[in-house]
């Protein structure tokens, strides 16, 4: 869910443990470290010793399908991160708002050139020079709705005090990202904006006659038996087996203490980033998405037009997915997410004999010793492609 305008594709972000955290790992798991999925396993350590309180990855290749944890469910506990443990996805939830969304143009009820305006008629300033196609990619020129740090702080005291168990209306987002200038013109440039899934997420809603939520659940969850995702709404709790999020919050006189976020109303995440999933259940839905199973080819490779993103590791934008070229020359296509407490990367290769997906549990969302289980979490995904 984190915004900035050359946002990086990379993975995710933690505080130190090195030995610590080594030791935290159960002797099953540091066994898997000799056997013929060594170098997954030492990934996943890795990145626990970066910092992390625990990972989970879900590997399918030409060997088969692998499922790997590393570290704890919970600080200061030795029970280890559920096998298929649920976690929240962050933004790639954006990826199954623009399927349906998709799924409308290709019914004909929505054209991707179709301005805002149109479906949510004096919701958003400008809304008949913006179209769909400029929602999913990202060139609206739309303001960031997370950067009203007033209304909506996302860090420490504030988040706990004002945002983590409150019910935002996605019109009241939208209304917040309205009342600053937007970046640019539509069209002319690209800046990662959750509002832009807000009102996408509202245009579902306004053409179905039902929520986006009901969509996905009726057009994904259901047909691809995706019986460990949901859509949370404003309930609180993640349902099933699941490992702890954390968020560090100052204390007065400068200490400071690492607060279990996993609880929390995501209702101001929406259409951009509520979703709960597992990694088998994210391999299973971007097989089906990327092999044509959810999309008739025409939109389907309307998906996979990429604009460019200025982002350092090179990484454009589709609709709702990103194709990421990785050091060793395999491109990928996926989406990255992350919201208090977790981080998910889901990467899959253009044949589509290789899926990749991963969950790390934070004990700093926003802390700079984040930035080593970013790297962390990018070998990890780039040694099970190379």
């Amino acid at each position: 869910m984190r915004s900035s305008k050359y946002r990086t594709r990379r993975a995710w972000r933690l505080v130190p443990v090195a030995a610590l955290a080594l030791a935290l790992v159960p002797a099953a798991q540091s066994s898997a470290t000799t056997g013929p999925r060594a170098d997954l396993q030492r990934s996943l350590d890795a990145i626990v010793q970066a910092g992390a309180v625990g990972a989970q990855a879900e590997v399918i290749d030409t060997r088969g399908r692998w499922r790997g944890v590393s570290g704890t469910a919970e600080l200061g506990e030795r029970r280890p991160v559920p096998a298929q443990g649920r976690f929240r996805i962050g933004s790639t939830t954006k990826t199954f708002t623009a399927t349906v969304l998709l799924q409308l143009v290709a019914e004909q009820r929505v054209g991707l050139d179709d301005p805002v305006e149109r479906h949510l008629p004096r919701l958003v300033p400008g809304g008949r020079d913006i179209t769909v196609r400029q929602l999913l990619n990202h060139t609206s020129g739309l303001r960031e709705y997370l950067e009203d740090t007033d209304a909506l702080p996302m860090r420490g005291e504030g988040f706990l005090t004002k945002v983590r168990f409150a019910t935002y209306t996605p019109e009241r987002l939208v209304r917040m990202a309205a009342g600053h200038p937007p970046y640019f013109p539509p069209g002319t440039d690209w800046h990662y904006s959750n509002t832009n899934y807000v009102l996408a997420g509202l245009i579902i809603e306004k053409v179905t006659g039902h929520t986006y939520a009901e969509e996905v659940e009726r057009r994904i969850l259901r047909p691809l038996r995706l019986r460990h995702t949901s859509v949370p709404g404003t309930r609180t709790a993640i349902p099933g087996p699941h490992a702890h999020g954390y968020l560090k919050v100052a204390e007065p006189g400068g200490s400071v203490r690492s607060v279990d976020v996993t609880r929390l109303n995501p209702s101001w995440a929406g259409a951009a980033g509520e979703i709960i999933s597992t990694t088998g259940d994210l391999n299973r839905f971007f097989a089906a998405l990327l092999g044509g199973e959810l999309l008739p080819p025409a939109q389907l490779e309307a998906m996979k037009t990429t604009v460019e993103t200025g982002s350092p590791d090179g990484g454009r934008d589709g609709l709702g997915v990103v194709r990421l070229p990785l050091e060793c020359g395999v491109t990928v296509w996926g989406k990255d997410g992350g919201i208090q407490g977790f981080s998910t990367q889901s990467l899959h290769s253009e044949d589509g004999r290789r899926h990749v997906s991963l969950s790390v549990t934070h004990r700093d969302f926003f802390g700079a010793d984040y930035q080593r289980v970013i790297a962390a979490l990018q070998r990890a995904a780039t040694a099970a492609f190379c």
